[in-house]
């Protein structure tokens, strides 16, 4: 890079210098030059596949009332039968869309972890759920 310090009757140069305004847009063109076939790099994912038998097997959602429990291990029973949080979800959304919508009687057991039973209670108010109802309060009158 060339530097003056004015012309030669002693004026002061009035140019601007763009020598280092070029130098940064090279090496911003060359950085974008090399992050590009990053960019179109393609990972391989094996996607599930549809199970034909599944669409055959509703997902057990009485019409009238449902009824989610909590056993004193943590486990969740959807209709006394054990499913995971994201099921439990899949399945308040398919009664929530249903007409009329069914009741969702809850049933944790008194010896149950309260982390647990918070988990699942913030699944039900997230699945915006209308018709609740708490089951089996008499089982904490000792506690």
């Amino acid at each position: 890079m060339a530097m003056s310090g004015g012309r030669e009757d002693g004026e002061p140069m009035m140019e601007m210098n763009t020598t280092p305004l070029i130098d940064v847009m090279l090496v911003l063109l060359i950085m974008f030059i090399i992050t590009i076939p990053i960019q179109t790099h393609a990972v391989k994912v094996d996607l599930p596949v549809d199970d034909p038998n599944q669409k055959n097997n509703p997902p057990p959602i009485l019409p009238d009332i449902n009824k989610v429990a909590i056993t004193p291990q943590g486990v969740i029973l959807w209709n006394a039968s054990p499913i995971d949080k994201l099921t439990l979800r899949q399945y308040l959304d398919r009664t929530r869309d249903m007409d009329p919508e069914p009741e969702l009687h809850f049933q944790p057991d008194a010896q149950a972890r309260y982390d647990t039973v918070d988990q699942v209670l913030s699944i039900i108010r997230k699945s915006e759920v209308n018709k609740m109802g708490f089951v089996g309060n008499e089982q904490y009158a000792n506690f």
